[in-house]
């Protein structure tokens, strides 16, 4: 049902200065950057390694850019750091399906857009250990949503 650690979450106040740490730290480099008006927040995905699937693993930082966005909540409740992990799915669908079917709240009644074309679902973190958990099917992998 799962196929890779797609991404881990961090939330920063700063962006520019989170990329500039991982790469001159790490030497990870910015894959993707978008602002995701939804979520309220500006995001950079740093691509860590590839996988046998195709698909690869990031980290992915997020500024917020509204006060209302639940990243903009979290970093007032809990500062900086790791805000949520996401798993990699070939069927984000029918992952939320199975999960919930396990008893864990599944937060979006359906997947909903992602970073770079995905689609996602998260769960809830009281379910979850208190880990908020995304599942992530990336574009052009698993069921078309459209059914064409």
């Amino acid at each position: 049902m799962f196929t890779r650690i797609d991404h881990v979450g961090i939330a920063c106040r700063d962006l520019d200065a989170a990329v500039a740490f991982y790469r001159s730290t790490y030497g990870f480099e910015v894959a993707h950057e978008e602002v995701n008006e939804e979520q309220g927040v500006r995001e950079a995905m740093l691509r860590v390694s590839g996988t046998d699937d195709g698909g690869a693993s990031y980290l992915q930082l997020l500024e917020p850019v509204r006060d209302d966005s639940p990243v903009a909540k979290f970093l007032d409740r809990h500062g900086e750091g790791v805000h949520h992990v996401a798993f990699g799915t070939g069927d984000v669908a029918g992952a939320s399906a199975a999960v919930a079917g396990r008893g864990v709240r599944v937060l979006d009644a359906e997947p909903r857009p992602g970073s770079m074309g995905s689609r996602i679902a998260f769960l809830h973190p009281k379910d979850c250990g208190g880990v908020l958990t995304e599942l992530v099917q990336a574009a052009g992998s698993g069921p078309d949503p459209e059914g064409s």
